[in-house]
């Protein structure tokens, strides 16, 4: 009995020795058959990439609101509109009783509301077209309590723009800021005058920059940002953390009428150009061309032989236009305008409507394979619907 005691006894009598002499003499041993995980939360932070820099905003935005607020006026609008007149004077027997033409007319006015921003001293106002479109009577209200008839000084549907001009002195102005400097990911502020409640200021970023075939203008070069611009917003003002103008609110995509994320705003640096425009010559003065182009797809490219979808697609001429005077022709493809290279449709677009009426730009073309350069003279681009 005792010699099977020793047997089992001694196995692990001997383990505890081992044990205690490694403990006490190899300390370090241990270390390597547990070795030491490092996962993000807690990698030294002297291992953290240091591509990526954490940058730091304010806690507070209220010097950048009470720089621009002061500038951010709302309007109210109002038109006559002819109503119907009642069923019963369809009726031959009660027509009798007015003669020929003098059936009563009825009307009623119909207000809306929209926000705007004083630009100069002088008292010019940017808002949306669609904001003063057709009214009768147009009222700016500043935040100081002052209110002011306002006359149109000239539109632009296409891009959705319009100036005001109000007589009031001491007017405070807001400070416009290049939207070419934005970045996505910005901290963006939109001001307005939503549902008529009263200024109302929102936060959100910059979601995207040149945002466009969006169906809402003719011209579209939008930001876009999750600041709630809601019914009541448009024309308003769009700032960076600083209180600078860097866009106009435009316009919002939603199913239920109210925000939903998805704003745009039509970016500073063409909000002050068309503004220049209007005050210098009451309207927008654009060249035109006559063409339609289509942006050529690796498909399409294909069909016509090409390796690359380089340049874009002469899908239609206008008859007796510029280009159909200068012999370009359906089926061609634009390459260079004024010796730059065609990238998409929208910008060669773009760059043709800044062309000064009369003046000539060469353009090079393919056409069957063959490379052709034309001459045309740009002519001026009517308002929407007179092409």
């Amino acid at each position: 009995m005792n010699q099977l005691l020793r047997l089992v006894l001694w196995p692990a009598f001997a383990g505890i020795i081992i044990a205690v002499i490694i403990l006490r003499f190899f300390p370090n041993q241990l270390e390597k058959l547990n070795p030491t995980v490092a996962v993000g939360l807690n990698a030294p932070l002297e291992e953290a990439s240091s591509s990526v820099k954490p940058s730091f905003g304010p806690a507070s935005y209220a010097a950048a609101v009470s720089k621009a607020t002061p500038a951010v006026v709302n309007i109210y609008t109002t038109k006559i509109v002819q109503s119907k007149p009642h069923p019963l004077f369809d009726d031959p027997f009660f027509r009798q009783f007015f003669g020929k033409g003098n059936v009563p007319k009825r009307q009623r006015m119909q207000s809306s509301l929209g926000s705007g921003v004083i630009i100069s001293a002088d008292g010019y106002v940017i808002t949306n077209n669609h904001v003063v479109a057709k009214a009768d009577e147009i009222v700016v209200a500043l935040q100081d309590g002052r209110e002011s008839f306002a006359k149109v000084v000239g539109t632009d549907p296409e891009t959705d723009i319009a100036v005001l001009k109000i007589d009031l002195q001491e007017l405070p102005i807001i400070t416009l800021t290049s939207s070419d400097e934005i970045s996505i990911g910005d901290v963006v502020l939109a001001i307005g005058n939503p549902f008529g409640v009263g200024q109302t200021v929102t936060m959100g970023i910059v979601s995207a920059t040149g945002r466009n075939q969006l169906g809402l203008t003719t011209f579209e070069d939008f930001i876009q940002t999750d600041a709630a611009i809601n019914p009541g917003n448009s024309g308003g003002a769009l700032i960076n953390a600083y209180g600078n103008l860097i866009g106009i609110n435009t316009a919002i995509f939603s199913k239920s009428g109210g925000s939903q994320g998805i704003g745009f705003a039509i970016p500073s640096e063409l909000v002050e150009q068309i503004m220049l425009e209007i005050i210098e010559h009451g309207s927008v003065i654009r060249g035109w061309l006559g063409i339609e182009v289509q942006q050529l797809t690796p498909a399409l490219a294909s069909s016509f032989g090409l390796e690359k979808a380089f340049g874009v697609l002469v899908a239609g001429i206008h008859r007796n236009g510029p280009a159909h005077q200068a012999g370009l022709q359906p089926g061609d493809i634009l390459l260079e305008v004024d010796q730059q290279p065609v990238l998409n449709g929208r910008a060669v677009m773009n760059q043709i409507t800044q062309a000064k009426p009369g003046s000539k730009i060469s353009i090079n073309v393919l056409r069957n394979g063959e490379l052709k350069q034309i001459e045309a003279i740009i002519a001026r681009r009517a308002p929407t619907g007179e092409h």
